[in-house]
């Protein structure tokens, strides 16, 4: 019982910072520097992943007519292919091009040299001191591209690559560094949330595949305890991200993310006292 309440603090905090421009993976590194899941380190390691497949359904849910490629019912014959959407989802594709060919193939070497908690804490303090930045740089402009639609292909590549940073550094945040690009390059608030809310569906599905197969690859058995910890993880980061998302698209249309960024900072200069303490 305890390890699923365990499991439940975990949801709750991926559910929140996944969306969040603060860094999921990064918080979730941190708890578990507090937390400890009496797992074995394969299945920790599988999880810190998987479970935001869970928030990812929560986008799929919510923005299912938005993110459909097709029309179906009534009235839709000889009509069926929503080009907008695939368009959407082409640039889509371009983005990941850059997680794809770097990320991925050398996913265990990123871990090994900066999964810790100098790193987290440098990124946080850096992205959070450009969102200020930006932020203040775009106060009075007017976005080039104010729906997903207007977003070009070299502009999606670009932001693929701020996606990439996020890969390789955590607590840089995969959504804080998307939205980065994307203010970056003349895209709105609005827009830059939900273009980095869709290519979380294809990355994520993709990198918790892999770490998946990697893990049963391993010859690692699961356990029924890790199981349910895995269940309840992910329905509960899935529920809560059901909220935030809403939370955030509604809190964009009146402030902008500054806020973040001050807790970015606050938070990585807490992280460098903390372990510099221990240290």
């Amino acid at each position: 019982m305890i390890e699923l309440l365990k499991a439940v603090l975990f949801g709750i905090v991926e559910g929140i910072t996944e969306w969040l421009p603060i860094s999921s993976t990064g918080h979730l590194i941190l708890l578990g520097e507090f937390v400890k899941l009496d797992v074995s380190p394969e299945f920790w390691e599988m999880f810190e992943v998987v479970i935001q497949l869970g928030a990812i359904m929560a986008v799929v849910v919510l923005y299912w007519k938005q993110i459909f490629p097709f029309r179906l019912g009534v009235g839709s014959r000889g009509n069926l292919i929503r080009k907008d959407v695939f368009s959407m989802w082409f640039k889509i594709a371009v983005s990941c091009i850059p997680a794809i060919v770097v990320g991925m193939p050398f996913d265990s070497l990123f871990n090994r040299i900066f999964y810790n908690y100098y790193t987290i804490a440098v990124a946080l303090i850096v992205f959070g001191v450009a969102f200020i930045l930006i932020e203040n740089r775009n106060r009075g402009r007017r976005p080039k591209m104010k729906k997903i639609g207007q977003i070009t292909y070299p502009v999606a590549f670009v932001i693929g690559i701020f996606q990439l940073l996020a890969a390789i550094f955590p607590g840089t945040s995969r959504s804080g560094a998307t939205i980065v690009g994307g203010l970056l390059l003349g895209v709105s608030r609005k827009a830059a949330a939900e273009f980095t809310f869709f290519m979380a569906i294809p990355v994520m599905f993709g990198a918790s595949l892999l770490k998946t197969i990697k893990f049963f690859a391993s010859g690692v058995d699961m356990s029924g305890m890790e199981w349910g910890i895995l269940a309840v993880g992910c329905i509960v980061a899935f529920l809560v991200s059901m909220f935030i998302i809403q939370f955030l698209m509604g809190y964009i249309k009146k402030h902008n993310f500054k806020v973040f960024g001050w807790y970015r900072i606050i938070l990585g200069v807490l992280v460098l006292v903390y372990f510099g303490m221990i240290g």
